[in-house]
C-alpha cells in the first residue's frame, strides 16, 4: 500500500529508484523481478551489469534531479568489486541505503564494509523465499530512507534567523519530531525577504511559520506548531493504568511493554520521542543492528512500535508538579490538565549542563548548541568547530560533523578520551583525518555580539589561554536530571537523580505502607518507578535504558495485582 507521504506528492516527483547491479544476468533479471513484484507501484527497479554501468545511471539520474532509494550490489564483480561501486556511489547520493549482495564467503569483505564504507546491510545469497529473506530487509531500508528523504517542497516553511536562538530551537523541536520543513534565512534568502515583505507583522518577530493549509504562526511556541501540524498535545483520557513522563529509551520501552500486555498508557513528552539518545547521529553498539542506526531512526520505530498497540504520546507536555492520593497518582501537566493513574514511570532522562564560562549563556543557539543540534550541520560546512566532550555522545557528533565541517577539534579536559569513550569509537577519531582532540583543555570563555565568533581556550596542565575563531560550538559535558518538579514526595541523591528499590535506605522509607520491600525499580512512592539516566547509578547506555524500562512493566504488573 502506498504510503500516506508518498501519496500527497502526487504525479510532480517522480518515483524514487532502487538500483541492483550485478554481472550475472540471471541473478540481475532474478533480484530485479522480485523487487519490482514488490515495490513496483512505489519505486522504479533499474538494473545495470557492473559497477561503472551503475555509477553511470546514477550520475544521468543525479543530473535529472531524481531520488535513489536504495543501491543493491553485488560484491563480486570484474574491475570494480561491489564495496568499491557503493563507496562511490555515496559520493553521488549520501542519504541513499547501501546493500552488498554476496555470497557466504564473502561476508567478511561484507562485514569490513559496514565499518569502512558506511554500506547499510548485507544480504546472502540464495534471498528465496524473499518474502521471508529479502524483503523485509528491504523494507526496513526502505522505511529508514523515507523518514530522512525531503522532496524539497510541502511541509511548512520556518522564516527565521540563522543566529536566532528562538530559530533554532523551534527548528531543532521540527527535526527531532521528524516534521518535514524548509528553513529560510533572512540573510541569505531572497524569498525569505520577501515573505517577510509580505507578512510585515513578523518583522522583529521572527520566526515566521507559513503552513500548507496558508495559516501563518508569528514567533509561536514549539505546542503552538506542535498542534497546528497534528500532534497530541492534550490527553484523551482523566484516568491511566500507566503514565510515563519521559519518552526516551526508557520510557518507549516501558510504553511498548506496558501497551502490549493491556495496560492503557500515556507517555508524555516535553521536546521530542527518543530523548537525548534521539539526537545521536549513530548509535553502532546496540544489539541487532551491525551498521548502526540513528538515534532519530531508534525514536520513529519505536514511537511506531507505541503507536501500534496503543499507546497516547503527548508531546509537547511536561510533568509539572506529582501529588500522591492513596493508590492514585496525580500528574499535573504545564497545560493546566490533571491525569491519574495506578502506575507512574518516571523516565525524563537528563540534560545537558551548561557551559559554566562568561559568554556561554548570551551565545546558546547562535553558534554554541547543547548536544548534536545535527539541523546545523549545513552551517558547518568547510568551517573549523568545536565539540566539548570525552563521551560517546561527543564521538558520534565528531564523527558525524566530520562529513561535513572542514576540521573537528574536541576539547577534553581529561588526559584521553578512552576513560569515558568505547574503544571502537576512540579509534575511528584518532584516525579520522579532520578530527584534532586536545586533552587537558577546557573553554574559559565565549566571544561575540549577536553570535558566536570565537573562544578562549585554557590549557588545565600549564594554564595558558589560547584564542582561536569559531562559529560553532557543540556542548556534550555532563548530565543534569530533570527532576525538580517532583517536590519532596520522591527520594533523590544529592545530585537529583532518583533512589530506587535498595538504594533506599531505612530512612527513606519511614512512611512506606507496605509489608513488602520496594521493587528494584521502584521508588519509595509504591507504584512510582525509575528507569533510565534519571535514576540514580544507572549505567549510562541506549541498551540499559531500554532493558530497564521492559523490565519495569513486571514490577508494574505486581504492583497493579497488590491494588
Amino acid at each position: 500500500m502506498l504510503p500516506a507521504f508518498w501519496a500527497c506528492l502526487g504525479a510532480a516527483v517522480p518515483k524514487p529508484a532502487i538500483l541492483v547491479v550485478d554481472d550475472e544476468p540471471e541473478v540481475l533479471r532474478a533480484i530485479a523481478r522480485d523487487l519490482r513484484q514488490q515495490y513496483g507501484e512505489q519505486y522504479r527497479v533499474l538494473r545495470a551489469s557492473s559497477g561503472r554501468d551503475g555509477l553511470d545511471a546514477l550520475g544521468e539520474l543525479k543530473t535529472r534531479g531524481e531520488p535513489v532509494a536504495l543501491l543493491l550490489s553485488d560484491q563480486r564483480m570484474p574491475r570494480m568489486e561491489g564495496t568499491e561501486f557503493l563507496a562511490e556511489a555515496r559520493k553521488l547520493y549520501p542519504d541513499s541505503k547501501r546493500a552488498l549482495l554476496t555470497a557466504y564467503a564473502d561476508t567478511s569483505a561484507a562485514i569490513a564494509s559496514i565499518n569502512e564504507s558506511q554500506v547499510d546491510y548485507y544480504l546472502l545469497k540464495p534471498w528465496d523465499p524473499p518474502e521471508d529473506r529479502l524483503y523485509p530487509v528491504v523494507d526496513d531500508l526502505l522505511s529508514d530512507w523515507r523518514a530522512g528523504f525531503k522532496p524539497g517542497y510541502g511541509g511548512l516553511r520556518v522564516v527565521g534567523h540563522r543566529w536566532s536562538a528562538h530559530t533554532h530551537a523551534l527548528k531543532d523541536f521540527l527535526a527531532a519530531n521528524q516534521v518535514p520543513y524548509r528553513f529560510l534565512d533572512i540573510e541569505s534568502s531572497e524569498e525569505a525577504r520577501k515573505l517577510l515583505k509580505a507578512h510585515p507583522e513578523a518583522e522583529g518577530n521572527l520566526p515566521l511559520v507559513l503552513l500548507p493549509n496558508g495559516a501563518k504562526l508569528v514567533r509561536p511556541e514549539n505546542a503552538e506548531v506542535a498542534r497546528e501540524v497534528g500532534m497530541q498535545t492534550e490527553a484523551a483520557s482523566d484516568f491511566y493504568d500507566l503514565a510515563i513522563v519521559g519518552a526516551g529509551p526508557a520510557g518507549l520501552a516501558a510504553a511498548v511493554y506496558g501497551a502490549s500486555e493491556g495496560l492503557k498508557t500515556v507517555l508524555i513528552e516535553r521536546h521530542a520521542p527518543g530523548g537525548q539518545a534521539g539526537t545521536s547521529s549513530l548509535i553502532e553498539n546496540y544489539l541487532g543492528f551491525p551498521a548502526g542506526l540513528s538515534g532519530s531512526d531508534l525514536a520513529r520505530r519505536a514511537v511506531a512500535q507505541a503507536t501500534r498497540f496503543g499507546v497516547e504520546i503527548l508531546s509537547p507536555a511536561e510533568g509539572c508538579s506529582l501529588s500522591i492520593d492513596g493508590p492514585y497518582k496525580r500528574l499535573k501537566l504545564s497545560n493546566g490538565r490533571e491525569i491519574a493513574c495506578h502506575a507512574l514511570m518516571l523516565s525524563m532522562g537528563v540534560s545537558w549542563r551548561q557551559l559554566p564560562c562568561p559568554g556561554a549563556e548570551k551565545l546558546a543557539g547562535r553558534g554554541l548548541f547543547y548536544g548534536a543540534a545535527m539541523t546545523e550541520a549545513v552551517g558547518c560546512k568547510d568551517k573549523e568547530i568545536y565539540i566539548v566532550g570525552a563521551g560517546n555522545s561527543a564521538g558520534q557528533a565528531a564523527m558525524f560533523f566530520a562529513e561535513h565541517a572542514s576540521r573537528v577539534t574536541m576539547l577534553v579536559r581529561g588526559d584521553s578520551l578512552a576513560a569515558k569513550m568505547s574503544n571502537y569509537l576512540v579509534e575511528r577519531i584518532e584516525a579520522h583525518p579532520r578530527i584534532n582532540v586536545l586533552t587537558e583543555t577546557e573553554i574559559s570563555e565565549c566571544h561575540g555580539a549577536d553570535s558566536l565568533e570565537g573562544l578562549t581556550l585554557r590549557n588545565l596542565r600549564s594554564g595558558e589561554n589560547m584564542r582561536v575563531d569559531t562559529s560553532y560550538v557543540f556542548i556534550f559535558i555532563g548530565a543534569a536530571p530533570h527532576t525538580e518538579w517532583l517536590g519532596d514526595s520522591i527520594a533523590r541523591d544529592d545530585r537529583g537523580f532518583i533512589l530506587t528499590g535498595p538504594l533506599l535506605d531505612v530512612s527513606r522509607l519511614s512512611d512506606w505502607p507496605l509489608q513488602r520491600a520496594p521493587f528494584l525499580l521502584e521508588s519509595n512512592v509504591p507504584g512510582v518507578f525509575a528507569a533510565g539516566d534519571v535514576r540514580s547509578q544507572s549505567i549510562k547506555r541506549v541498551a540499559s535504558a531500554v532493558g530497564e524500562g521492559s523490565v519495569s512493566v513486571a514490577f508494574i504488573h505486581r504492583h497493579l495485582a497488590e491494588l
